[in-house]
């Protein structure tokens, strides 16, 4: 214990923390320095490439979904217990088992509506079947 300056009052010791702050900011920017570097692992893999839609077959049938349950297939409208006999007829014609299914459905359907309509189109026979959004920040052709 350090002697008091003047006899009788007692002796008030200070701990600097200036030095633990600094030591601390410079660990906190060491970690965040590495820490992008280390969340990516160092693995040599080949990604898959990704086909664009100029790529895509033209073969394709398009089902349409709408928000009050109407239904069509390509530019027709068709009722739900219609729908699996068309579809099986237009994979029938185009002759390839590549046909790709596209259902377009509107945002206000439920996800068990459509759940159940690709249901409905892989009992068909529909080997490839896709869902239509749109891209942020364009509209719907």
């Amino acid at each position: 214990m350090q002697k008091p300056l003047v006899e009788g009052t007692p002796c008030i010791v200070k701990i600097n923390v200036t030095p633990i702050i600094d030591v601390a900011l410079v660990l906190v920017i060491i970690l965040l320095v590495t820490a992008p570097i280390l969340s990516v692992a160092d693995l040599d893999i080949q990604l898959p490439t990704a086909h664009t839609r100029g790529a895509e077959d033209d073969v394709r049938i398009s089902v349409t979904l709408g928000p009050q349950g109407e239904l069509a297939i390509d530019d027709k409208l068709v009722g739900m217990d219609s729908m699996a006999a068309a579809i099986r007829r237009r994979l029938e014609d185009s002759g390839s088992d590549k046909t790709l299914v596209v259902v377009r459905a509107d945002a206000a359907v439920t996800h068990g509506e459509i759940r159940a309509l690709m249901h409905e189109i892989k009992s068909t026979g529909a080997s490839r079947i896709a869902m239509a959004t749109n891209q942020v920040g364009k509209s719907d052709q």
